[in-house]
Formats: structure tokens, C-alpha cells, sequence
């Protein structure tokens, strides 16, 4: 008779400091979000990277919009979307459907991200584009941010969002330098992010780039200053710092929970370095409806100052 072999249980996972803590789902606007999605069969980064502050955003009536499917190609150790091959399949009438939402939801600022599809040719940028260009035909007056892949690098397929006018472009580094290889996907590197967001601003000076970096992964507060020097020697705008939570036991451990306090001591030295605005805190992510409602402002302040000068 064999011996019984006792099943693998998961990994313990380190217990939520208080801070940390993440008011249930629930409201009016949360309801006729949930809605408005289900019925043009549309995905958030909301839901599926089950971001901490899926709540507090759609109850305020934000959402980030999750383009070219729920398949990602890549698989990083930290991201809980889905990993596969969609092998090809792409809903070509995403870009209207997400217009209409966006019309039904009545927003003014709009982030749209997407999984990677490095099964298609042209990796989806130009069906990204154009969800773009539908929002601001409908709308001209809605900021639209997107949240990119680095499209293997490939400065044509960046070129198609450039050439759609998105108010901000933002492609995340996710962490520092050194944790690259082991927190994202093998395709994916620190000088590919950096390049990306490079070539954005030497096409478009004027729009604005944005980057995000989790913490609590073993990077070090040397590595994230020089992490942080190296974003603003490329010139990006805005970054964001938020805590890494591990989505399930399979994926990369939290090493540390930052306390709020060491976050604001990062906010400080990002905004020191010359960031236009840093959005840092345990819940705070790329999508992060504080930072998009200080970002609209920023922008909106300066299109009315420029229009001002030129009339003037």
C-alpha cells in the first residue's frame, strides 16, 4: 500500500499591514460600470490585474480600459492577466465600443491600456490608435492616456500612438534595473522601457510620458534614486510608486511593505528631481484616479494658458 502523500499547500503570505486595507466594492457608479462593460463584452486592467483600488475608481467613475483582449502574450511574475497565445483573434470593433462607453460613462479623462500581442504583425498598435482617435472624434474635449506595451521596441508601432494625439503616453518600467529580469517577462528589459518613452518625447515634445515602479520587490532606495535619475535623464513627467501585492501564491513573494511615511520621502525626492508630478503610496498605481484628476488639471491649465497667449 502506498504511503499517502500530502498535498503542496501554497507558500504563507506575509499578513497586510494596516495600511493596506481595501474597502469592499459597491455604489451606484460601481453597478453602472459594471454594467456598461458587461454589455459591449469590454475587459479592465481593473479587474484583471485585480487592482486594490477597483472600488474606490469605479464608484468615482473611472475605469481603465483593457484593449486588444484578456490574453497577454508576455508573462511577468508579478501580473495576474491572464498568460497565453490569443493566436490572432482581435475584436475589430473594440475601438467603437469603447467610444460608446466612454460616452455612456460621461468621463473626461480616459486611460486606455492593453495586454501585449506579440502574435500579431503590427502587435495591435494600430487597433490601440484608433480606439484613441474614436474617443476624441466623439469628444475632442476628453483627455485620453495610454498605458503601452513596449511593442518589442519597435518605433513604428509606437509611431501609430504618437500619431493619434493621446494627451499622455505611459509605458511602466515596473522596477528597478536590477529586478528586471527576474519580475518581467524575458522579452521585456529596463533600456527597451527606457527607449520607448525616449522616443516618444523626441517625436512629441509635448506630450506628456508617465511610468510607474512597484515596490516591496528587494530593490533597494540607491536603486530606485538611480532608477528615478535615469526616468528624468529621458525626460519623463510623471511618475508613479506603489506597493506590490502578490495576486496569487504563484506569482513573485512581496519582500517588504513599505510604510507610508517612506513613500512620501520618495514623492519628495522624485518631485526634487524634477518630475512634473509623482503619485506615491501603498495603493497608488499607473492608473491612479488622484494622479489622472492632477494630471487633467495640469493639462487643462495649459492648453487654456497657450490659447490665452496665442489670442493674445
Amino acid at each position: 500500500m502506498r504511503p499517502k502523500v500530502k498535498p503542496r499547500s501554497a507558500p504563507a503570505v506575509p499578513r497586510k499591514p494596516a495600511w493596506l486595507k481595501i474597502r469592499p466594492p459597491g455604489g451606484e457608479n460601481f453597478v453602472h460600470i459594471k454594467d456598461v462593460l458587461r454589455q459591449r463584452t469590454l475587459h479592465t486592467v481593473c479587474e484583471e490585474a485585480r487592482c486594490p483600488n477597483l472600488s474606490e475608481c469605479w464608484s468615482g467613475g473611472t475605469a481603465t480600459f483593457m484593449l486588444l483582449g484578456d490574453v497577454c502574450t508576455r508573462a511577468c511574475r508579478f501580473c495576474a492577466v491572464m498568460s497565453g497565445n490569443p493566436k490572432g483573434r482581435l475584436d475589430a470593433d473594440e475601438p467603437r465600443k469603447v467610444a460608446e462607453a466612454v460616452a455612456e460613462m460621461k468621463l473626461r479623462y480616459v486611460v486606455l491600456t492593453s495586454v501585449n500581442r506579440d502574435d500579431l504583425e503590427d502587435q495591435g498598435a494600430p487597433h490601440f490608435a484608433e480606439t484613441v482617435r474614436r474617443i476624441h472624434e466623439a469628444d475632442p474635449s476628453i483627455l485620453v492616456e495610454v498605458l503601452i506595451p513596449d511593442f518589442r521596441g519597435d518605433e513604428r508601432a509606437i509611431d501609430h500612438l504618437i500619431a493619434a494625439r493621446p494627451e499622455v503616453i505611459a509605458h511602466n518600467v515596473e522596477t528597478v534595473r536590477r529586478l528586471t529580469p527576474k519580475v518581467r517577462d524575458y522579452r521585456a528589459n529596463f533600456d527597451q522601457s527606457l527607449a520607448v518613452l525616449e522616443h516618444v518625447k523626441r517625436a512629441n515634445a509635448g506630450l506628456f510620458t508617465k511610468t510607474s515602479i512597484m515596490l516591496g520587490l528587494g530593490e533597494t532606495h540607491e536603486e530606485l534614486v538611480a532608477a528615478m535619475e535615469e526616468l528624468r535623464a529621458h525626460d519623463v513627467d510623471i511618475l508613479t510608486l506603489g506597493q506590490y501585492l502578490q495576486p496569487t501564491w504563484q506569482h513573485l513573494p512581496v519582500e517588504r511593505f513599505v510604510p507610508p511615511e517612506e513613500f512620501e520621502e520618495l514623492r519628495e525626492q522624485g518631485e526634487s528631481r524634477g518630475f512634473r508630478f509623482v503619485a506615491s503610496g501603498p495603493l497608488v498605481r499607473s492608473s491612479y484616479r488622484a494622479g489622472e484628476l492632477f494630471v487633467e488639471n495640469l493639462i487643462r491649465t495649459e492648453r487654456a494658458a497657450n490659447e490665452l497667449g496665442s489670442t493674445g
